[in-house]
């Protein structure tokens, strides 16, 4: 029977074999759940995400041998035990009536590895390694050790396996002239380059038999130079269905590659058009992916023929009752992915476990459990930001009588001045995510209302979530009607001129020189305009999909100065995997950066600065307003009026530490307070 809610996303799919569910793949994600080796843990997270509907799950990447791991210690199948800790999470999957396969990641010269090896010995940028290049024998043995793992993983319950063909990796690596530079039978003329994946693929099938998913993750477009055309794409396709896939999962970008492909500011869908240019030429299902997070986008890819699947990976740590929800016709209470990278993937390349800023819960659900209260509780909670609300939510969910106050006429705090960063668009689907949730638990909200000790009476705890206060820089003349707070513009709308001085090069200063550099043109919601701001083509046109001109930016709003006291780069502390985008969207719309600058004064003409501790070079910054981002301090003044009455109180959020309005931190602390009452 259809579903009447979205009937293309949850319509099965009939592998001959085998049959999924519904078109909804859950991407592989690398937590680094596997390497800590709790395998209940680990199983427990794949099966919730199981249980939430997805049809197919994707492991993170697994190594096929030590050379070819991510880093040293990665994770793969390479023992009898491996085997058997591996199926304590199959079981789980299939016990939840899931599917799930195991992603056989090789990274080539990508691995941050001292033995590390490629097609050619170049270093690729994103790693401190020279790989080695290999000899046939070496050649042969990497083949080898993909079709061991695949067997292995057969071994272990999988129902199948995805070898890992994109986002610059190994086998792609061999496909490109931009990391292939052989001159024998694995490198030169096209079909040489195309060998090596064809003939991993082929070997796997014959070792596996014929039922058992064989996903080939290709990649679609690579942005990079000396990149794939799409010729080349759609015939390495067709001789991958030929060598025995049963599905092609499209990778989008390299990871080296200069535009941006799952961040926030990417719009969303954005390459789905790339995919389904291969619609067609093969026969096998197409999976599309990248900034599909809600079932509203995946339904129209599908059901405008984008893609057979989509590919979903960040949405299922936000929420692992994605499907489940959709299929309920309950979208609104699925927590909402913001592809803000700040505890997925920074986490990843920090060497940290994974989890997702939105929900804390993820890859710790064995460790932070929300579980019915014991006792049923009066809570109060003051300050409906992202600590206040996530307390408030939990605390309900447990079956706490939450009343949620707020000073301002509506709920989010801080998140309505990051929804009209451009980029950020996001946070208006969290904002009303938290709204729907508060409604669906009966929290009694209290909007314009200024919360004192005489109101907090009667309750038997007190969550105190005030947030900040702008922190005061001293600078003489900062009083003057040209100067400006962060909040004055992100909040208040207030009018800025054609040249502005902004002060304070943090995340938030970053901020308001995007909203302020972008006017009325945000690129996220625009993809025409996006994929001429990054120079992104057509690869029927383009090779690896780059344009010939490269990125063309709009002109400016404005001429804007970004300054700060501290000596480092600009943008240092910004987020490990998205930092270089916002610099270099700054850079792109001409704002001029400045660091180890003191703050003379300002006046008429506009900021007056100098350099160093014996203040040379003093400059005139000229500018119509100066734009104050100097940071933030608690503000705790009912807290502390509250303790000073003998009563106890709760501090999270930003009203507990004050640094970088940090949504990640405010929303975990929320969660385990009110799990813990």
């Amino acid at each position: 029977m259809t579903n009447p809610h979205y009937p293309h996303l949850l319509a099965p799919l009939d592998l001959g074999f085998t049959r999924l569910e519904n078109r909804v793949l859950m991407g592989s994600m690398h937590t680094g759940l596997e390497e800590q080796g709790d395998w209940q843990r680990i199983a427990t997270y794949y099966g919730l995400r199981a249980r939430g509907g997805a049809a197919l799950i994707v492991t993170g990447g697994m190594a096929p041998n030590p050379e070819g791991g991510v880093f040293a210690g990665a994770a793969g199948l390479f023992s009898a035990e491996d085997i058997a800790n591996h199926r304590i999470a199959t079981d789980r999957v299939h016990a939840e009536g899931g599917k799930i396969a195991m992603q056989i990641l090789h990274a080539g010269r990508y691995a941050y590895n001292r033995n590390c090896v490629a097609p050619s010995a170049i270093k690729s940028p994103i790693s401190a390694f020279v790989p080695r290049e290999l000899d046939e024998e070496g050649i042969e043995k990497q083949i080898s050790d993909f079709v061991t793992a695949a067997t292995r993983a057969r071994d272990a319950g999988y129902d199948g396996v995805e070898i890992m063909g994109s986002e610059g990796y190994f086998l792609n690596q061999f496909i490109v002239l931009h990391t292939n530079r052989r001159t024998d039978r694995w490198g030169g003329a096209y079909e040489n380059r195309i060998r090596l994946p064809i003939e991993v693929v082929r070997r796997v099938r014959a070792a596996v038999g014929q039922d058992f998913i064989i996903i080939y993750r290709l990649s679609m477009i690579d942005l990079v130079p000396d990149g794939s055309t799409f010729d080349e794409v759609i015939t390495l396709a067709q001789a991958i269905e030929k060598a025995g896939a049963t599905i092609l999962n499209t990778g989008i970008g390299w990871h080296e590659a200069r535009v941006p492909t799952i961040a926030t500011s990417v719009p969303r869908r954005a390459f789905a058009w790339v995919t389904k240019k291969l619609m067609g030429h093969v026969a096998i299902p197409v999976i599309t992916s990248n900034r599909i997070n809600t079932p509203d986008i995946a339904e129209s890819v599908l059901a405008e023929g984008c893609a057979d699947m989509v590919s979903m990976a960040r949405p299922f740590l936000a929420d692992p009752d994605f499907v489940a929800k959709a299929a309920a016709g309950r979208a609104q209470h699925i927590a909402p992915c913001i592809a803000c990278n700040q505890a997925c993937l920074d986490h990843t390349f920090s060497g940290k476990t994974s989890t997702c800023l939105v929900n804390p819960l993820a890859c710790y659900e064995t460790e932070l459990r929300i579980e019915p209260a014991r006792t049923r509780k009066k809570l109060a909670v003051v300050g409906a930001g992202p600590a206040g609300l996530s307390a408030a939510i939990t605390a309900a969910e447990r079956g706490h009588i939450v009343s949620l106050f707020e000073r301002s006429n509506e709920i989010g705090g801080q998140l309505n001045m990051a929804k009209i960063v451009p980029g950020k668009e996001e946070f208006h689907g969290l904002i009303a995510y938290y709204q729907a949730r508060l409604h669906d638990l009966e929290i009694t909200l209290y909007l314009d209302t200024t919360a004192t000790p005489e109101m907090l009476s009667g309750f038997d705890d007190i969550i105190i979530a005030t947030g900040v206060t702008p922190r005061d820089p001293a600078i003489p003349g900062q009083n003057r009607a040209n100067v400006l707070t962060y909040i004055d513009v992100l909040r208040n709308h207030a009018p800025v001129g054609p040249r502005a001085a902004i002060i304070g090069a943090g995340g938030i200063g970053f901020d308001v020189a995007e909203y302020l550099s972008a006017g009325d043109h945000h690129t996220a919601q625009d993809l025409p305009l996006w994929r001429q701001e990054w120079g992104v083509a057509d690869p029927e046109t383009s090779r690896g999909g780059l344009s010939p001109m490269g990125p063309q930016p709009l002109a400016p709003a404005r001429k804007l100065t970004l300054l700060q006291r501290k000596p480092d780069k600009p943008g240092k502390g910004l987020g490990k995997t998205t930092g270089w985008i916002h610099r270099a969207t700054l850079k792109m719309n001409g704002v001029k950066m400045l660091a180890g600058v003191n703050y003379e004064k300002i006046d008429t003409d506009g900021l007056h600065i100098s350099f160093g501790a014996t203040h040379e070079n003093p400059t005139l910054i000229a500018a119509d307003h100066v734009i104050l981002c100097t940071g933030q301090l608690p503000e705790r003044s009912l807290a502390e009026a509250v303790i000073a009455s003998g009563r106890k109180a709760h501090i999270i959020g930003g009203a507990d530490v004050a640094a970088e309005l940090d949504a990640k931190r405010a929303i975990n602390q929320g969660v385990r307070l009110a799990a813990s009452l």
